[in-house]
């Protein structure tokens, strides 16, 4: 038998900080960048009663593991279970088994944050951000650790909850954060712009991004919806989490090839080939760079790597036994 970790939220959701978060990732994507493996989501709708299946995988040899997460969401329950399976990227065997909810808005937002460290202007100081959620809350503690900013401005429809938000990160993060009444007045002049939103059609405006700006959208992957104008897309340097996504569910550049503004090409790169440094991804001052996140295995194991790490160390979790296909897989 194999002994393997098992680790709740409450065993890992205080062993790590948002900084902690990104060096990892941003480790993760310099390593797919060189050649490491990882695949897009898999992704099954079920009609009734409603709800989503969903996984996605990576290897990652010099962090040491493999796996990724395998999740639902909807269904009888109308809620959402995120299971983490961690296996040793040498010996294959598996390492823990990890409750995913607790770390899922950090590990998202470090790919956002890695983005902009790879992407943004240096001397850029002002952050926008779309959503008020727990992936926007993420989204912006990670981010505000890439660069040192000055302010952040929030916008989402209802007003108590960008408050809220706003109130919130008055002690998290250094920069001031300010709610604001509409998407153009958190945009304008933005040096980053984040969107982490549930919404089907543009949150932004095209015009209210100024030249040299970095975009960064991890609110949806859905071919049918996307945060971003058509008409962004098609002036930004356009740089995915995975290249082989785009074509299944990255809908703002979908909508801009059906309008025709783009074609298939206009993919600069994937996050990784531009943090292994295989792409310039920004070239001057006045361009736009956009970051398109779906969520990847890449994040995922790199984040839950360290939390197993970490956990280890500190003696969290319990151990469950794995039996080898040596053993079990008999037949009999």
């Amino acid at each position: 038998m194999t002994e393997t970790l098992f680790l709740s939220s409450a065993d890992v959701d205080d062993l790590a900080e948002p900084a902690d978060y990104v060096a990892a990732v941003r480790d993760a994507y310099r390593q797919i960048g060189e050649g490491a493996p990882a695949k897009p989501r898999t992704l099954l709708y079920n009609r009734d009663p409603p709800g989503m299946l969903t996984s996605y995988t990576s290897v990652l040899p010099e962090t040491g593991g493999m796996g990724g997460y395998t999740y639902s969401a909807g269904f009888g329950a109308g809620d959402a279970w995120f299971m983490t399976p961690l296996f040793d990227a040498e010996s294959g065997e598996p390492l823990a088994v990890l409750d995913g909810a607790s770390m899922n808005p950090y590990k998202t937002g470090a790919a956002g944050a890695t983005a902009v460290d790879a992407l943004a202007r240096e001397d850029a100081t002002e952050i926008a951000v779309i959503g008020s959620g727990a992936q926007a809350r993420g989204q912006l503690a990670t981010t505000a650790t890439v660069r040192e900013f000055e302010a952040v401005r929030v916008f989402s429809p209802t007003a108590e909850s960008r408050e809220a938000f706003a109130e919130e990160f008055a002690d998290r993060i250094e920069p001031a954060v300010t709610a604001v009444a509409t998407a153009s007045e958190a945009v304008a002049g933005a040096d980053v712009v984040i969107t982490a939103t549930n919404a089907s059609d543009p949150v932004i405006d095209d015009a209210d991004v100024d030249p040299g700006a970095h975009v960064t959208a991890m609110g949806q992957y859905n071919p049918k919806k996307n945060e971003l104008p058509p008409e962004l897309i098609a002036r930004a340097t356009y740089v995915p989490d995975i290249r082989e996504r785009v074509s299944q569910d990255a809908g703002s550049f979908l909508a801009a090839e059906e309008a025709g503004l783009i074609g298939e090409d206009h993919v600069a790169a994937d996050l990784g080939a531009v943090v292994a440094g295989e792409h310039p991804g920004r070239t001057s001052e006045g361009e736009i760079t956009v970051f398109d996140s779906g969520g990847t295995g890449i994040e995922t194991v790199a984040a839950a790597h360290m939390l197993y790490k970490r956990a280890s160390e500190a003696g969290r979790g319990q151990t469950i036994d794995f039996a080898p296909a040596s053993e079990a897989l008999t037949g009999r």
